[in-house]
C-alpha cells in the first residue's frame, strides 16, 4: 500500500464507523433493530445514490480491496458467532412445537423459493440453472437467528414459549440453510471430486472429535476467566477451520460457523459470553465494512418496472413461504393460533444471515448483480416488517405463550435481565 492508499483506507473504515453507528441510532429511534439502518445505509452510500458519486468519494476503488479483506474477517467472526448461539439444548428443549414449526418453515419455503427460481432463471440466472434454483430455494428459506435473538430480547420474550420455540426453530432453520448452501456451492463450484469428498470427514471430525475435546478440556473454563491465551486458542482454531473449508472448495463462512457451532459455552454460558465480548470488534468495525461492500454491489437506480414486478414476486414468496410454512407447522402441532401466528411473524427476519448468503451466491456466479440488489432489499424489507407486524398483532397484550417461563438457573435467557446473552446483528 502507498501512503495515499494508507491514508484514504483509514478515512474509508472512519466513515463506515460514523455511517453504521448513525444510521443504527436512527434505526433504533424507529424502534428497529441496528442492522435495518447498517443495511439500508449500505445501500445508499453505493451506485444507488448520485450515480456513484458518494462512493467513489468515500471508498475509492483503489482501497475497496482492503475493505473486502476487513469484511471477510468480520464475516469470518459474524458465522462463527452464529454457530456458537445455536446451543443444542435449545434445540432440544420444546420438541414436538420446535419441530413442527421448523419442519413447516423449511420445507415450504424451500419448495415455493424452488418455483420462483424455475421463474426467474431464463432472466437471472448466471450460469448453472440448476444451481441457480437449488439457491433461490435456500435464499428463501433463511432465517437470521441473531437478529431474532435480539428482538426476542429487546421485547422482553426471552424465557417465553414464544420466544423458546421461535429461536429454536429458527436455530434448526439455519443448520438446514447453511448445510444446503454448501450442497450447492459444491455442485456449482470449482472443487474437484477429492475435495468434496473430504468435506464429510471433515465435518465428523468437528463433530464427533474437536467437538468433545474442546469440551472435554479446560478451554470454557479459561474463556470465562477471560484468559487472553484461551481467546487465542479459539481463535487460531476458528481462522484454521475457515481455512479449511475455504481449501476444500467451500466458502470460508462454512469453516468459521462450523467451530462455533462445536465450542463449548461454558458453566451457564459464561465462556460463551466472554467470546461474545472478546469479538464486539467485529460488530462495531468489521461487520459495518461488509454492509458497505454489499451496497456498492447494489444499483437500484436503473430499476426497471420488470425489475419491480420481479421485487414483487420475490418478497410475496418470501414472506407467504415463511409465514404459512411457520404457522401450519406451528398449528399442527397445537399450538394455539395467535402463538402460531407471532412464530411466523417471527421467523420472516432476515437480516444479515440473508445478505451472507446472497454474497456467497454472487460469488458462486449463480446469479446476476440485478437479482442480487433485488434479493437484498428483500431482506431489508422482510427484516423491517418484523416489529410493526410484531405491534400490529398485538404481542404486547397479555398471552399465556408470552409468559415467562420457569428460569433454569444453569441457562441465562437471551435478554433476560443484566446478564443477558448479547447477540451479534
Amino acid at each position: 500500500m502507498t501512503d495515499t492508499q494508507i491514508l484514504r483506507f483509514l478515512l474509508a473504515l472512519a466513515f463506515v464507523v460514523v455511517l453504521a453507528r448513525v444510521a443504527g441510532r436512527v434505526a433504533r429511534r424507529l424502534g428497529q433493530p441496528d442492522v435495518i439502518g447498517e443495511m439500508a445505509v449500505g445501500i445508499l452510500v453505493g451506485p444507488t445514490l448520485l450515480n456513484g458519486r458518494v462512493a467513489d468519494l468515500l471508498f475509492p476503488v483503489t482501497v475497496r480491496p482492503y475493505l473486502t479483506a476487513v469484511a471477510n474477517l468480520g464475516l469470518v467472526v459474524f458465522m462463527f458467532v452464529v454457530g456458537l448461539e445455536l446451543d443444542r439444548r435449545t434445540v432440544r428443549e420444546v420438541g414436538r412445537a420446535t419441530v413442527g414449526a421448523a419442519v413447516g418453515s423449511t420445507l415450504v419455503p424451500l419448495g415455493l423459493g424452488a418455483l420462483l427460481g424455475l421463474y426467474l432463471a431464463p432472466r437471472h440466472a448466471a450460469g448453472h440453472q440448476t444451481g441457480f434454483v437449488l439457491f433461490m430455494a435456500v435464499a428463501t428459506s433463511v432465517t437470521a437467528f441473531p437478529v431474532l435473538a435480539r428482538i426476542i430480547g429487546d421485547r422482553g420474550m426471552g424465557g417465553t414459549l414464544l420466544g423458546t420455540v421461535a429461536l429454536s426453530t429458527a436455530a434448526i432453520c439455519d443448520v438446514v440453510a447453511w448445510t444446503l448452501l454448501a450442497a450447492v456451492q459444491a455442485m456449482v463450484g470449482d472443487a474437484t471430486a477429492w475435495q468434496v469428498a473430504l468435506t464429510v470427514p471433515y465435518v465428523a471430525a468437528m463433530l464427533l472429535v474437536v467437538g468433545p475435546l474442546l469440551r472435554r478440556s479446560r478451554l470454557a473454563d479459561a474463556l470465562a476467566a477471560r484468559s487472553p491465551s484461551a481467546l487465542a486458542v479459539v481463535l487460531i482454531g476458528l481462522l484454521l477451520s475457515a481455512a479449511a473449508t475455504q481449501a476444500l472448495g467451500l466458502h470460508f463462512i462454512f469453516g468459521a460457523f462450523l467451530f462455533g457451532l462445536v465450542m463449548p459455552r461454558g458453566e451457564a454460558g459464561r465462556a460463551r459470553a466472554t467470546l461474545l465480548d472478546g469479538v464486539q470488534l467485529s460488530t462495531v468495525l468489521l461487520l459495518p465494512a461488509y454492509f458497505v461492500l454489499v451496497g456498492l454491489k447494489v444499483n437500484l437506480a436503473e430499476t426497471s418496472m420488470a425489475d419491480l414486478l420481479d421485487f414483487g414476486l420475490i418478497l410475496v414468496t418470501a414472506v407467504v413461504a415463511k409465514f404459512g410454512g411457520a404457522f401450519l407447522g406451528a398449528r399442527l402441532q397445537g399450538l394455539p393460533t395467535r402463538t402460531s401466528a407471532l412464530l411466523a411473524v417471527l421467523m420472516n427476519t432476515r437480516g444479515l444471515t440473508e445478505l451472507v448468503a446472497l454474497g456467497v451466491g454472487l460469488s458462486m456466479g449463480v446469479l446476476d448483480r440485478d437479482l442480487y440488489g433485488l434479493m437484498v432489499v428483500m431482506a431489508l424489507v422482510t427484516t423491517a416488517m418484523t416489529g410493526p407486524a410484531l405491534k400490529l398483532m398485538g404481542a404486547d397484550r397479555p398471552d399465556p405463550a408470552l409468559a415467562r417461563r420457569s428460569p433454569d438457573p444453569a441457562r441465562p435467557e437471551v435478554g433476560d435481565g443484566p446478564g443477558e446473552v448479547r447477540t451479534f446483528t
